[in-house]
Formats: structure tokens, C-alpha cells, sequence
């Protein structure tokens, strides 16, 4: 049954102090993305070796989407029943098979699967390592501890990850290319399933046998009432039902839920559309795939530094929300710069394609952790796992979509510029201050009331709402775990 509105468990990380949960949660964050960022910079070229086209390319990646958007509700309601340590490390042996299957995958139905997968650890891992920091930090220091530091923390590790993957990924192929007959050989002794593109992938494949390792003996969580199957099952729909009220009774986290829509859409369009320019400027499959991975670690770099400067970016133009527009402008004015360059390969529109691309990510950098501080302060630990799974299922919902028209329409600067405009109308959302939500007394935490203070120079933020939870066996209630979502993590 449903029980009333209540304060989750904070002891969630005990015996670890503010400092040993931010490093874990960092170290979480760099192991999770190493892998998925080896994987970016030879993943579309990767499938066009294999023989798919551009519109297949944009089904799978449609398929990962629609699996973690299906899914994320649903596994979010998971984790708050069996804990955030075994959903991650299942999260992590996901997506060991993914990569396997996208490495040695010679047909587009074991890509699919392999991109299928990747889609439901997408959905698995969208939160629970946030979830055990914030809770963490929150037990040791109280409800009004500092997060957005540590969420800067763990936003820039994941971007470092991504941008040292991506390094990596692209570099292996090149170097293989080099040694003589070596493609030949790998072909040879694995008949053709094994080629240097594929090599990334399968080293991350690898790397994710350490995440999961590192989840079981790292993060540590109170046992958990004795459950079953069946109390599962029937415990996850309520999950579902409190994510969709959420966005429908709170007009801030409603602007927080559009702008991870539009996200997903400049995602879906730089993912897919950036590595066939690369190809195409430098000749060929491996020197582009080694181009685009210079770019993209430049990108995630930017994205680290815009997750750095996100506490500045708030303090200059006043508030959170304020932050979020200025670092959605940027976003929009890079869309536009990548579209108007989109028909010409001279030097200067070249390197206003670059300028364009690395000012898409640090104004996603930027903007995460002030949504993510906003959301958090919107909501208490009884509801925050609910509320980023809403989020992550917005982004992946949009960047589905997005991804399918820019694989559709016709090259040049239609799909950036439609992906601008998307950005701008999320941007326009926060030109005016989210006014004070009046919240029934029935879904505020009467143990939190007053405790989550607004952010300095943030008036409106307005007091945390709590998601009535459920009722465990022996009268034990479960908390809605947190779950994290980074704006620019959809893997490629």
C-alpha cells in the first residue's frame, strides 16, 4: 500500500565523511564514462564500416534512446526497493555485454541488441552513485550541506572520462593503422569480427569489469528489508505514477524536465552529424574517426570546465536559474555557428564549427549542476530518484526523436538549426523567475518544512516536495533514491 509523506532514511552512507563520498562518487562517475567515451569517437564510423547507412546508424542509436526512456521509471522504482549498489553493478555487467556485441557485432541486429542494452544500463546507472553522494553528504552535514560543489565534482569527472576515452578511442584505431598488416591480422584470426575500429569498444568492455568491482566494495548502504519478487513488481508502478505527478504539479521542475528535452535534441544532433564532418574533412574512416576524437575531447574538456565554473556562473548573473539561461544561450549560439558552417570545409568555417562545438559543451557543462542543484532542492531523498529518472526519461525521450530527424533530412544546416531552436525555446523558459510553488501540505516532508534553504540570490527557489513512498513488508518504508543525469552523457 501507499504510505503517507515521509523523510527518507539519511544514514545512507555511514561511517564516510563529506570528503570520502565526494571521491567515491567521483571515482564512480570517471569509471562509468571511461568506456562509454572509448566508444564515441569510432561508433558511427565503426557501423559504417559494418555497412549500415545513415538512417540504420540513426535506428540504433533510437533504439538505446527508446530502451533507457522505456526503462527509466521502471528501474528507478527498482533501485528504491534493492538498493543503489546492486542496480549499478548490474548497470556495469550491461554494459560489459553491450560493448562486446558493438566490438565483434558484424550485423545491424547485434548492434541494435548491443545499443539496446547500452540504453537499459543507461536507465540502470541514471542516478543511484548521485543518489548514494547526496544522501551521504546530507547525513553527515545536514540537509543544508553544500551539493553543488560536489555535483560539479562529479559532473567534470564524468567529462574528463568522456574526454580521455575519446582520446583513447579514436587514437587506437589510427596507431593499428600504422603498425603494418595488423587490421589484417586481427581480421584474419577472428574472421573479420574483429577490426581496429572495433578495438575501443572492447577495451571498454574490459574497464567495466573495474567499475563493477569497484561499485561492490566501494559503496557501502544500510541493509534493506527482506523482499520479494512480487512486492517488487507491484511496489515499481507506484514509483512510475509519483515521476509523471511530478512535472505536472510544479511549474520548476517542469522548466528543468524541458530543458533536459532540449538537450536531448543538441545531443542527438552534435552525436551524430559531428563524426561523418570529421571523415569527411580528413579522407578517411580512421583519420576522421582520430579527428573527431581530438574534437570530442575537447568538447568533454570544455563540458568540465563549464561544470567548474557552473557555482561562478550562478554567483555572476545572480541565481541558478539566471545561470541556466546565460549557459542554454551559449549552447544555442554554438548549434547555430556548426549550421551555418555546415556546407563549407574552408579554414574559417572550420574553425567556426569548432568554436560552435565547444561552446555546445560548456554551456551544457554549465547548466547541469545549477538544474541539478535546483532540482535537489525542490525535492527531499524521498523523491529525488523519481524526480531525475523524469529527467533522464525527457532527455532520452527528445534525443530519440531528434536523432531520427537528423538522420532523415537532408545534410547541411537544417537539423543544427532545428536543434537550435529547440535549445532557445528551453533557454526562453528562464527568462522570468520561477514564482513560489504553493505545495499541499500532503506532499511536503513535515520532517524537512523550512530545512532546504534557496540558494543565495535565489528567492524563488520554493520549499522541497517529497513523493509519498511505499510501504515495505514489517511496516518498513523504502526511499526513492536519487539518480543522477548528466545533459551530456548519451553515449555514441
Amino acid at each position: 500500500m501507499t504510505g503517507g509523506p515521509v523523510t527518507a532514511p539519511a544514514a545512507t552512507g555511514r561511517g564516510l565523511d563529506g570528503a570520502t563520498a565526494r571521491r567515491r562518487f567521483v571515482t564512480v562517475s570517471f569509471l562509468f564514462w571511461l568506456p562509454i567515451g572509448m566508444s564515441i569517437a569510432t561508433g558511427v564510423l565503426l557501423f559504417t564500416e559494418r555497412g549500415m547507412g545513415l538512417a540504420a546508424i540513426a535506428g540504433c542509436y533510437a533504439v538505446h534512446s527508446l530502451t533507457a526512456a522505456a526503462m527509466e521509471l521502471p528501474t528507478g522504482g527498482l533501485s528504491d526497493v534493492i538498493g543503489r549498489r546492486p542496480v549499478l553493478a548490474v548497470a556495469g555487467l550491461l554494459n560489459l555485454t553491450a560493448f562486446t556485441l558493438i566490438g565483434l557485432g558484424a550485423t545491424a541486429w547485434a548492434i541494435a541488441l548491443g545499443m539496446g542494452l547500452m540504453g537499459l544500463a543507461r536507465a540502470l546507472s541514471s542516478g543511484p552513485a548521485e543518489a548514494w553522494y547526496v544522501d551521504t553528504v546530507h547525513a553527515h552535514a545536514g540537509p543544508d550541506a553544500d551539493l553543488r560543489t560536489g555535483l560539479a565534482r562529479g559532473s567534470s569527472a564524468t567529462s574528463a572520462a568522456l574526454a580521455l576515452g575519446t582520446l583513447l578511442g579514436g587514437g587506437l584505431p589510427w596507431l593499428l593503422g600504422f603498425a603494418p598488416g595488423v587490421g589484417e591480422w586481427l581480421g584474419d584470426m577472428t574472421a573479420g569480427l574483429v577490426i581496429p575500429l572495433s578495438v575501443p569498444a572492447l577495451l571498454g568492455a574490459l574497464v567495466e569489469v573495474v567499475f563493477v568491482l569497484y561499485v561492490l566494495s566501494s559503496l557501502p548502504e544500510p541493509p534493506r528489508p527482506p523482499t520479494t519478487p512480487r512486492r517488487v513488481m507491484g511496489q515499481v508502478p507506484v514509483a512510475i505514477a509519483a515521476g509523471l505527478r511530478l512535472g505536472a504539479r510544479d511549474a520548476l521542475i517542469r522548466r528543468i524536465l524541458l530543458t533536459a528535452s532540449a538537450a536531448g535534441a543538441a545531443l542527438a544532433a552534435v552525436e551524430l552529424l559531428t563524426p561523418g564532418r570529421a571523415a569527411a574533412l580528413m579522407g578517411s574512416a580512421e583519420s576522421g574517426a582520430l579527428a573527431f576524437a581530438g574534437l570530442a575531447c575537447a568538447g568533454f574538456l570544455c563540458s568540465a570546465l563549464g561544470s567548474q565554473l557552473a557555482p561562478l556562473v550562478a554567483r555572476f548573473t545572480g541565481s541558478g536559474e539566471r545561470a541556466v539561461l546565460a549557459s542554454l544561450g551559449l549552447v544555442t549560439l554554438g548549434l547555430t555557428l556548426l549550421g551555418l558552417t555546415a556546407h563549407s570545409m574552408s579554414p574559417l568555417a572550420t574553425a567556426l564549427a569548432v568554436t560552435g562545438f565547444g561552446l555546445v559543451y560548456l554551456g551544457l557543462g554549465a547548466a547541469g549542476p545549477n538544474e541539478n542543484d535546483l532540482l535537489h532542492r525542490r525535492v527531499d531523498a524521498s523523491g529525488r530518484a523519481t524526480a531525475l529518472s523524469v529527467q533522464s526519461l525527457s532527455l532520452q525521450l527528445v534525443a530519440a526523436g531528434a536523432g531520427l530527424a537528423a538522420g532523415i533530412l537532408p545534410p547541411g544546416p537544417l537539423p543544427w538549426l532545428l536543434a537550435a531552436t529547440a535549445v532557445l525555446a528551453g533557454a526562453l523558459l528562464w527568462v522570468r523567475r520561477a514564482a513560489p510553488t504553493d505545495v499541499p501540505p500532503s506532499v511536503v516532508g513535515p520532517a524537512r518544512r523550512g530545512q532546504d534553504k534557496p540558494l543565495r540570490g535565489d528567492a524563488s527557489a520554493p520549499e522541497p516536495v517529497t513523493v509519498p513512498t511505499t510501504a515495505g513488508p514489517a511496516g518498513h518504508l523504502h526511499d526513492t533514491e536519487p539518480e543522477e543525469t548528466h545533459l551530456h552523457a548519451r553515449p555514441t
